[in-house]
């Protein structure tokens, strides 16, 4: 197989930039199994720093706590975002529509520091009014649901605007309820994009560190921020486990993800084809 001089540019090019990107990630693996408690010195293979880590009982409860603030990010996430995409495409007029667009793009171009700054003196008064919510988990969790419901709105509305107008209409015309039209219709075609965004938020959430030093409180302390706080003292090669672990599930939810997609378009092509076949029978 031959390749031009364009085609050889743009491939060496191509993996460059996956090199540049990808590289770094390797490196921290590798050295996730060094045995040398220097990050600068290999020492050889080891698991020395896994061991470490199953007794870290500070790294292991801000990972959960991460892996739980994550999960219901996304999902709030989610919700919240399909409902302002919805919004946003089906009613092209509503009182204070430029209003309501503008305040959930703003977090898209809004610097972090002013967000987690805003939202503490916020629920700082609130606490101090109503006595609650204590800065934690729940606190996190608003923070991080704010910052993800504008990228899962865009993710989710970029998939609407694509989608053909006619097919809820058609299903109207047959007598679909709107709560039938839209989950038998509306969301089995955006599900692909409800997934994107559900995987966005979840990683935007699990390593965050701005907004959750903000609103951390005593006892609800993340695992970025543990780590930030460690990096600061001296890096350590049981950062670089965590990291591994992190890595890893996020890979993995990233491949069920992948497949869980690729079955629905294996599924909805049958049927296109079993339907086709119908007709010309």
């Amino acid at each position: 197989m031959k390749f031009n001089a364009a085609q050889l540019t743009s491939r060496l090019w191509l993996g460059a930039v996956f090199l540049f990107l990808y590289l770094p990630i390797v490196t921290l693996i590798v050295l996730s199994f060094n045995a040398s408690p220097l990050v600068t010195r290999w020492g050889g293979w080891s698991l020395r720093w896994y061991d470490a880590l199953a007794s870290d009982v500070e790294i292991i409860a801000g990972f959960m706590l991460s892996l739980k603030i994550a999960f219901l990010t996304a999902c709030a996430s989610v919700v919240l975002g399909t409902l302002a995409a919805l919004a946003l495409t089906r009613f092209k007029r509503f009182p204070g529509r430029t209003l309501f667009s503008g305040m959930v793009n703003s977090p898209l171009v809004m610097p972090e520091v002013i967000i987690g700054l805003s939202l503490l003196l916020m629920l700082v008064s609130v606490q101090r009014a109503f006595g609650f919510p204590e800065r934690g988990l729940m606190t996190i969790w608003f923070a991080h649901t704010l910052l993800g419901m504008a990228y899962a709105t865009v993710v989710v509305q970029s998939r609407l605007q694509e989608m053909n107008p006619q097919l809820e209409e058609a299903a109207q015309n047959l007598g679909c309820h709107p709560w039938q039209v839209f989950f038998l219709v509306t969301l089995p075609l955006i599900s692909h994009a409800i997934g994107a965004a559900w995987l966005l938020t979840f990683t935007l959430s699990l390593d965050d560190v701005v907004l959750s030093s903000f609103l951390s409180g005593p006892g609800a302390t993340t695992m970025p921020i543990t780590i930030f706080s460690r990096a600061r003292l001296g890096l350590s090669p049981s950062v670089n486990t965590v990291a591994t672990l992190t890595v890893g599930v996020v890979g993995l939810g990233v491949l069920l993800a992948s497949l869980w997609m690729a079955r629905n378009e294996r599924k909805r092509a049958q049927g296109r084809g079993t339907r086709y076949e119908k007709k010309r029978a």
